[in-house]
C-alpha cells in the first residue's frame, strides 16, 4: 500500500502533430496525426512522441506524415489545464504561440 502512495501517477496528454506539406516550409501547417500519450510531464511526452515517430518500426500504420524534424509542431491539449504548442527547433523543443500554426 505504501508503494501506491509514493508512485507518481502519469497523466494522459492529447497530442496532435502538425507538419507542413514539404520539409523546411514555414507556412501551411496541417494536422497529420492525433494520439494520446501517457507521461509525467510535457518534456517526457514530447520525448515519447519524438522517439515513436522517428523509428520506422514504431510508427503507426495509419500515420501519413514524415519523420518528425525541425519545424514540426506538437499541440498538447490538457483540457481545463491549458493548451500548449511546442516547435522542434535546433536547440530542442521550444514553446511557441499558437499563431504560428495558421
Amino acid at each position: 500500500m505504501l508503494k501506491e502512495l509514493t508512485r507518481i501517477k502519469k497523466k494522459e496528454y492529447d497530442v496532435t502533430i502538425f507538419q507542413t506539406p514539404e520539409f523546411r516550409q514555414r507556412k501551411g501547417y496541417n494536422q497529420v496525426y492525433r494520439l494520446t500519450v501517457e507521461a509525467n510531464n510535457h518534456k517526457e511526452c514530447m520525448y515519447s512522441v519524438f522517439s515513436t515517430f522517428n523509428v520506422p518500426d514504431r510508427i503507426p500504420e495509419d500515420f501519413k506524415g514524415r519523420f518528425i524534424s525541425t519545424g514540426d509542431i506538437l499541440y498538447i491539449d490538457e483540457g481545463r489545464k491549458g493548451q500548449h504548442y511546442f516547435q522542434l527547433q535546433t536547440g530542442g523543443w521550444k514553446e511557441i504561440n499558437r499563431i504560428h500554426i495558421r
